[in-house]
Parts: C-alpha cells; structure tokens; sequence
C-alpha cells in the first residue's frame, strides 16, 4: 500500500532546495563617505575637535576627516585674507582626491573664512557647508575675547580701533559690525563687507558665482552662545541701527543677493539648525547637536 502523498506544495519546493541553500547575493557596495574638512576658531586648535572627530568615525566609520592644524591659538588673529589664502592652500589637494566632493565643518570665526573660500576658490567642491556657530553677519559684542584683546575699549567705541588700517590687521576687527556705523564699516571692513557683497569690487561676479557651487549651507546657532552677538548672526541675522535684530530674510544682502544668499535660500539649500542650551565652547563637542544638526548632512 503505497503512504501518505505529501503536500503538492512541498513537491514543487523540491527542486528549489538547491536555490534556497545557496547564500544570499552580496549587497552592492556602498559609495564611500565623502573627505570631511575641519577649520576652528579663534583661539583654537585641533585638539579642540577630539570629540567631533570620534563622533565622525562611530556614525561614519572610514570617512577621511583633516583638521586642519593651521593659525593656532593667537595665530588665528591674523588677518582673515591671509589665513584665507593658508586654507586654500591646505584644502585644495584634499579637493583635487576627492572628486566626489567634500565636508566643510567651520567652527565660529573659522565659518568666515570657510565661506570666504566658497568665494574665491574657482573650482572648490564642497557638497556640505556646515557653519557652527559662527558670526556670519559679523559681531557686535562685549565678550571675554574683546576684553582681552582690547581692554580699554567696549562695543560702542571699538569702531574707533577697528575701523582703522591698524585694526584690520586683527582678525576679529574683520569682521567687527557696528550697526551705529555703517558708513565706516562699509569703507573700512577689508574681509566681511567684500564676502558679503556690500561693497563693490572686481571680483564680485565671479565669488558669487563660486559661492553658488556649494550644494548646501547647514547654520547651526543658538540663544544661549554667549560669545556670537546676536546669536542670530549665526543666521545671517543682525541689529539695525536699533539694535533690533532683524532675521536674513530681511537683509539687505539677502534683499539684494548680493553674494547668492537668496539663490541659495530659492534652491532650498539652506538649512537652519537652532540649538537651545548650548555655550559656544561647546559646539563641537555636544552630541545631541552632532547627531540633530551635523550628522545627516554627512553623506
């Protein structure tokens, strides 16, 4: 007597058997990470990124991060075009290896010179802009930084220093914004009112033009910095000539565009990343910011 059929089901599994028993298909490998670049701020230097470094190489492991170990401490307050010109020279072969493009992370005073490099460099390809924390419409402040350098001097009559040829060999003077003297800023600001367009000059076409390569702008601040005044700086916000803040939006540089800001908002290629809580000193080692703020822009 012959037994029991079994299910037809499982006769037409048989044949698959071999099929099933062979392992699965290789994932198709993942593109790497592209070449992270760190710049610091003033006073700073690369140890100061020790935690951000390690925060990198746990969410990202393999990626190829440089900090770069340029104007340490008081080096850093040399004048901004000249640690510009030190940068370019650093990052530009790191570029060139990197035809997938790279990460700038610009911590504080060294987020102006970052985008003063999306200005001048013709063929830079950065794909990830990250600024942290820094005076992106300039500075207008009683901090520990000012009094130290400047001792006898507070905001109000600071300009008096750094609206001088002497002051603009200082690098915060570079970016100093009183907005109870515009006309001298605008005269006399050497570095942030030719990034930011305020003032005409030959090369202001093509440094637009150059900005607008970068394939997003992350802005990354907050209300309790403690040093970026106002913190909305960090925003490209700023004072009027009532010290009352007014957001990018209502810029004249945004208005105008003069340096592709507006372009730059339209292509949705602005991110804006407000963090409560934070000291300035504190940017880069705080991991609730790295992972909300820093980590999704790093492909």
């Amino acid at each position: 007597m012959a037994g029991p059929r079994p299910p037809a089901g499982l006769l037409l599994a048989v044949p698959l058997l071999p099929l099933l028993l062979l392992p699965a298909a290789p994932a198709p490998p993942r593109a790497p990470y592209k070449p992270v670049i760190v710049v610091h701020g003033l006073f700073d230097s690369s140890y100061s990124f020790r935690h951000l470094l390690g925060y990198i190489n746990q969410t990202h492991p393999g990626t190829e991060v440089t900090v770069l170990d340029l104007f340490d401490g008081r080096e850093s307050l040399r004048p901004l075009w000249e640690q510009v010109q030190g940068f370019r020279e650093a990052v530009a072969p790191i570029m060139a290896k990197a035809p997938q493009g790279v990460h700038l992370i610009c911590y504080s005073q060294g987020g102006l010179v970052c985008r003063a490099l999306l200005s001048v460099m013709d063929d830079h390809n950065v794909d990830s802009f990250i600024s942290l924390s820094s005076p992106q419409m300039g500075q207008y402040g009683d901090t520990d930084y000012l009094k130290w350098l400047f001792p006898t001097s507070m905001r109000s009559n600071l300009y008096r220093i750094c609206y001088s040829p002497w002051g603009q060999e200082f690098s915060i003077c570079n970016y100093w914004h009183d907005p109870h003297h515009d006309d001298l800023y605008l005269n006399a600001s050497s570095f942030l009112a030719l990034i930011n367009g305020e003032r005409d000059h030959p090369n202001a076409t093509a440094w637009r033009k150059n900005f607008l390569r970068v394939g997003r702008m992350v802005l990354i601040g907050g209300p309790d910095d403690g040093v970026i005044t106002p913190w909305q700086s960090s925003f490209f916000g700023f004072y009027d000539a009532n010290e009352t803040v007014l957001e990018m939006e209502e810029q004249l540089v945004y208005l105008r565009d003069s340096f592709g800001l507006k372009t730059l908002w339209a292509r949705g290629a602005i991110v804006r990343c407000p963090m409560a809580g934070i000291a300035h000193t504190a940017w880069h080692s705080n991991h609730t910011l790295y992972v909300t703020c820093i980590e999704p822009w790093l492909s």
